[in-house]
């Protein structure tokens, strides 16, 4: 009976994002548990890798294009999904994004990264879950967990777009959880700090990455003194999804090397 508790059999569990980085982590270890898992993703040149390394978890994954911000294709994910499974039970919003150019202050802050941020980053849990709570709900509840970050919970400077939507997210997990608890539905959040993806790495591994002198220094303010890597933002997000986590509603994990127990970012 206990190992119930921390199993995921017969289990469908959506994840924007899903075919790289954290999502794809969450993804493997979802169906480690024993779920299903649909990785929707906007990235269809992932499509084929992460579907192989999925299935090769647990056989019957399925991935499936999904723009965030784009209502009709959320859609046509989630019909797609509700087709081959028959129904939804765990949500994972994780598609997000961050600026590619230098990092500015409010008044130089370009409009174009502002809105694309705001746009991927807090529309897109709000479009994804409008889609899928109607689902959750015909199941007889379900979870949602949103990828938040630490920078949603302790602002650094220069990236007020970012800050802005993860921010958002962060107090929006909480309504959701308040609005959504009649229905036994739990909605959490995971903030991630610095984690170890893949563009991640190419920047600490490369002297001449726009922000290489700036990652380095991070690792200073990170108790742990080092990055994480999906796989450990992945299994907060898996312990969310658990029967074993039944009566947690509306709370944040932060998964950030101690980041927001007391870390103060000068420059980043």
């Amino acid at each position: 009976m206990h190992n119930d508790l921390f199993r995921l059999d017969g289990k469908v569990a959506f994840i924007t994002g899903g075919c790289q980085g954290i999502g794809l982590a969450i993804g493997l270890q979802l169906a480690e548990r024993g779920a299903v898992v649909a990785a929707g993703d906007i990235a269809t040149d992932a499509f084929e890798t992460a579907a192989a390394k999925l299935n090769a978890v647990k056989p019957g994954n399925m991935v499936v294009r999904c723009d965030v911000t784009d209502r009709e294709s959320i859609n046509e994910a989630v019909a797609a999904v509700t087709a081959h499974y028959g129904g939804i039970d765990i949500l994972v919003n994780n598609a997000g994004i961050n600026t590619a150019r230098d990092r500015v202050t409010i008044e130089h802050y370009h409009e174009d990264d502002w809105r694309r941020i705001l746009t991927v980053d807090l529309d897109g849990v709000y479009y994804v879950s409008q889609a899928v709570i109607p689902l959750l709900r015909a199941r007889g509840g379900g979870r949602i967990i949103n990828i938040a970050s630490v920078l949603g919970l302790v602002p650094a400077r220069l990236q007020s777009g970012y800050c802005a939507a993860k921010g958002a997210v962060v107090t929006l997990t909480k309504s959701m959880a308040l609005e959504l608890a009649p229905d036994n539905i739990l909605v959490n959040a995971v903030a991630p700090g610095s984690t170890l993806t893949e563009s991640y790495s190419k920047m600490l591994e490369s002297k001449d990455g726009i922000f290489y002198e700036k990652a380095q220094s991070l690792m200073s303010h990170i108790a742990l003194g080092r990055p994480g890597n999906p796989a450990e933002i992945a299994s907060a997000v898996t312990f969310l999804a658990l029967p074993a986590s039944s009566y947690i509603t509306g709370v944040v994990i932060p998964v950030d090397g101690g980041w927001s127990a007391g870390g103060f970012l000068r420059d980043w």
